[in-house]
């Protein structure tokens, strides 16, 4: 295992972030890890480690990223790896949502990440190496009733994940999108999942959806810490790959999303090609 590397990681003050932080810390890892709330990081992590760096940062303001990056480097000299952590969830049909809630969470889930790539790449670039991870969601590509903007959120990080990898493997950056399933986080609190304050009686379907998850809090199958290691494991992979699901919820969702897909396209192969010249 390569101690050496420095890691970059947002939304860290809890759920898998911060198990992510307390395991590679353990393990000799330099960390920057960031928050909204640096007190409250640095009370879950702690300020004795030296290889620990605290950052409060507001990734919807590009300033205040480009400000974290820089001060990672100044402490380590370096950053290996960046982890897009950082998550919002809110529930409800799109109509029950405002214009602001819903922008909110694309600034956090899309817009956060994409202020982090924009500003660690160029390091990256400079060391012609690199791992870049945007945990997204199985969510991001097989979402359920009563998720819509946030499963659009993460069918974005799916697609720029997608497309980055390519744009920057000629410079040794490996790019990978991870995608859990429910994993037993605080992820479902009210601190860290918003639901619908506004909701509409006709949406039955989505009001049964959401009382499934808030039956599903604290019972869930992932392992946090099994999380963590196999996150560190994927790094140290010669040729990480480009998806990770994480959770056997996860795998069979996306297999039953592979299956769908593959019963549209074929349903409809006859109209599609139609269309050619």
């Amino acid at each position: 295992m390569d101690n050496k590397k420095t890691w970059f990681v947002t939304g860290a003050s809890k759920g898998l972030g911060l198990t992510l932080v307390k395991h590679l810390l353990a393990a000799g890892y330099a960390v920057a890890a960031t928050s909204r709330n640096a007190a409250a990081l640095t009370e879950a992590v702690g300020n004795d480690n030296t290889n620990f760096l605290p950052l409060q940062v507001d990734l919807a303001d590009d300033k205040s990223v480009a400000q974290a990056i820089q001060s990672t480097v100044d402490k380590f000299g370096r950053i290996d790896v960046a982890v897009n952590n950082a998550g919002y969830g809110i529930g409800g049909g799109i109509e029950e949502l405002s214009d602001a809630a819903t922008r909110i969470s694309f600034d956090i889930n899309v817009f956060g990440t994409l202020n982090v790539i924009r500003h660690v790449l160029p390091f990256m670039r400079g060391q012609r190496s690199g791992h870049i991870i945007n945990i997204s969601s199985i969510a991001g590509i097989s979402g359920n009733t009563g998720w819509s903007v946030y499963a659009a959120a993460k069918y974005a990080v799916t697609g720029l994940t997608d497309v980055l990898a390519q744009d920057v493997k000629e410079f040794g950056i490996n790019v990978t999108l991870i995608a859990p399933g429910a994993f037993r986080t605080s992820f479902l609190t009210a601190d860290s999942l918003v639901l619908t304050d506004t909701p509409i009686a006709d949406y039955t379907a989505i009001r049964a959806s959401h009382a499934k998850y808030a039956n599903m809090d604290g019972v869930q199958q992932g392992d946090p810490d099994k999380a963590a290691k196999a996150m560190i494991e994927l790094v140290n992979m010669a040729e990480p790959p480009l998806y990770l699901l994480l959770g056997s919820d996860a795998y069979q969702r996306a297999l039953n999303k592979l299956d769908q897909l593959g019963t549209a396209f074929k349903a409809t192969e006859t109209l599609t090609k139609s269309t050619d010249y």
